[in-house]
């Protein structure tokens, strides 16, 4: 039996499920914007709901591969489907009215209890069903690898001890992150004014030294982040705000240069109108995140752990 066992573990499926992080992550970020720039080129920018449903496909591959050797059983699906339909309800009670929306949070809710596979699957899921009520569109595969990247990330950067969540806040755990957002930006207005940059630094410049800072800050801190709600809200908030406002508004660049009459074209200038124009907008929307997320994260991550516990699940 031993000798099966050791077979076992020396197999290569073994080691590629050792992997599956690694392969979580070039799915995400390769094959799926590789998709999407096939869909864009090549169809047209009209096979949207093809596309839609190749990254649920792509999705299923990295969460197929969180189970190593087993298969998935009925309720470890039906609760990814219950937070995928949680978030979706939490998105469409607002989004005829304002970007100040709990959807987000409940995205990123999802991947720190489900881990990074599940979330990222979450997220693509819900951002479908959103958009089969708020209108389907070149938007949808892009809004839906927004959102499973939060759910992603969120899987990979918190730590999912249920401990963390009964401590108090603590503003240290998120300093390095923060600190590395802010810092970027101080030094890249510095830059903007010192070099005489044309244009306003609310813009691209405000998003991509964001992006640059935040990278910085996670390899600074070292360790996982804890659930409490400070942590969920400031990690809401910058997500939210640099990445998927950063992708989205290339996606309305993209999308505008195809409409007729738009004034568009995939230019400097045109794509650097837009991020000015975003600004507020994903301001919003990353407050709502990070609100909802520090108003229910630390509550919905324990009872989810009650239900993973209670039904043995994603051990």
């Amino acid at each position: 039996m031993n000798t099966v066992d050791n077979k076992i573990k020396n197999s290569p499926w073994t080691r590629l499920f050792k992997n599956r992080t690694l392969i979580s992550s070039l799915l995400v970020f390769i094959l799926i914007p590789l998709t999407i720039w096939v869909g864009i080129t090549y169809l047209g920018d009209r096979k949207y709901l093809f596309i839609s449903l190749l990254i649920i496909f792509y999705s299923f591959i990295p969460f197929g591969l969180s189970f190593e050797n087993r298969k998935p059983e009925a309720r470890e699906l039906v609760l990814i489907a219950a937070m995928a339909a949680i978030a979706a309800c939490g998105n469409l009670a607002f989004f005829m009215i304002t970007p100040f929306q709990a959807g987000g949070a409940l995205i990123i809710i999802a991947g720190i209890c489900l881990g990074p596979e599940q979330g990222f699957l979450t997220g693509a899921m819900a951002r479908l069903v959103v958009n089969m009520f708020a209108g389907q569109g070149p938007w949808t595969p892009w809004q839906m690898f927004c959102w499973g990247l939060l759910g992603f990330l969120a899987g990979l950067c918190f730590n999912k001890d249920l401990e963390f969540v009964k401590k108090e806040s603590d503003f240290k755990i998120v300093l390095g992150p923060v600190m590395g957002v802010l810092f970027a930006i101080l030094i890249g207005l510095l830059m903007h004014l010192f070099l005489n940059v044309s244009g306003t630094f609310m813009g691209w410049q405000l998003y991509g030294y964001g992006a640059i800072g935040l990278l910085i800050g996670i390899l600074i801190q070292h360790k996982r982040l804890p659930v409490d709600r400070l942590t969920i809200g400031v990690f809401g908030f910058l997500t939210t705000f640099i990445i998927y406002g950063g992708i989205m508004n290339i996606a309305a660049l993209v999308m505008s240069v195809g409409v007729s009459g738009s004034g568009m074209a995939m230019d400097w200038s045109s794509m650097k109108l837009l991020y000015i124009s975003g600004v507020p907008y994903d301001a919003v929307h990353a407050l709502g995140t990070a609100f909802f997320g520090a108003m229910l994260g630390p509550v919905m991550v324990e009872k989810l752990e009650r239900v993973k516990i209670k039904f043995g699940l994603y051990q």
